[in-house]
């Protein structure tokens, strides 16, 4: 008897999702290898849907690029190399003479350029997570990682917020023409469901086992504004599927589609909260 795409879903989270928070934990080259591996896996995605549209992109440059990106990141915490972006002209220069020997006139070389770069820096977004992890506030393997699971599990809460209350209660379309099961009620209450998650993680995970906090406003903010991006980077996801007129970015992950589809929010939320963590993260001795 085949198992239904809820048993599928459930067998890989089981599986998986202890996996993940071990290799947090662990982090150094082993959290290197997850980032690298799972954000050259969602370029690859992207890279074919691009087929899909009509361009060309650089494919194999790009997944390279894409997975060497946190291993670039993690040697400048080392202190071996310098990382800058001074050195996306240099990437934009190689991939352009690649494109004239690749691709020719006659293949729209500039489109694949584009695609090319665009993918690189849409799927590279992942490696925030690195960033987060190692915080200069965020002192040992557990602060690091209890820091990391804040923007993670308002995602989380994002998503299970949206799916239970739209799917019971929601009647009036979010944008139809990107995502046409998102609903407005289901997005308030994603929203809801992350403010009051965020105070919960802070008062009673981040607080106690981080020795990290945000004040009280900031906390309501950071969840509002972290479940903003998550939402917006799944809707554009959908969008860009739509574009390529493809239901799932890959069939890589049984029951869940591709690796773009379970970090598309990811993409946003984790920028959002490095930066906001940044303005806003304050320690807390016990």
């Amino acid at each position: 008897m085949a198992m239904s795409e809820f048993q599928w879903r459930t067998i890989f989270s089981l599986v998986a999702v202890p996996i993940a928070l071990y290799i947090v934990f662990l982090g150094g080259p082993y959290l290197v290898t997850l980032i690298g591996s799972m954000a050259g896996i969602a370029a690859w995605e992207f890279f074919r849907m691009s087929r899909a549209g009509g361009v060309e992109p650089l494919q194999t440059p790009g997944v390279a690029i894409t997975a060497l990106i946190p291993v670039a990141v993690h040697a400048d915490r080392l202190g071996v190399v310098h990382v800058s972006l001074r050195w996306l002209p240099v990437v934009s220069i190689v991939l352009l003479g690649m494109a004239i020997w690749l691709r020719g006139p006659s293949r729209r070389p500039g489109l694949a350029v584009a695609a090319t770069l665009f993918g690189i820096i849409y799927a590279g977004l992942f490696t925030y997570a690195y960033s987060i992890r190692y915080h200069n506030y965020a002192v040992g393997a557990v602060a690091g990682s209890v820091l990391l699971a804040l923007p993670l599990v308002i995602t989380w809460l994002t998503d299970v917020g949206a799916y239970l209350i739209g799917r019971t209660f929601g009647k009036k379309k979010l944008i139809p023409s990107v995502s046409p099961g998102k609903t407005i009620v289901g997005s308030l209450a994603g929203l809801t469901f992350a403010v009051i998650g965020a105070w919960l993680y802070v008062e009673f995970v981040l607080e106690p086992y981080a020795q990290l906090s945000l004040r009280p406003a900031a906390v309501l903010a950071f969840g509002f504004l972290i479940s903003v991006a998550a939402q917006t980077g799944d809707l554009a996801e959908s969008l860009l599927k739509r574009e390529a007129g493809v239901k799932n970015s890959s069939g890589l992950i049984p029951g869940h589609g591709g690796m773009l589809d379970r970090i598309d929010s990811l993409l946003f939320a984790l920028p959002a909260a490095y930066l906001l963590l940044d303005l806003w993260l304050i320690p807390a001795p016990a």
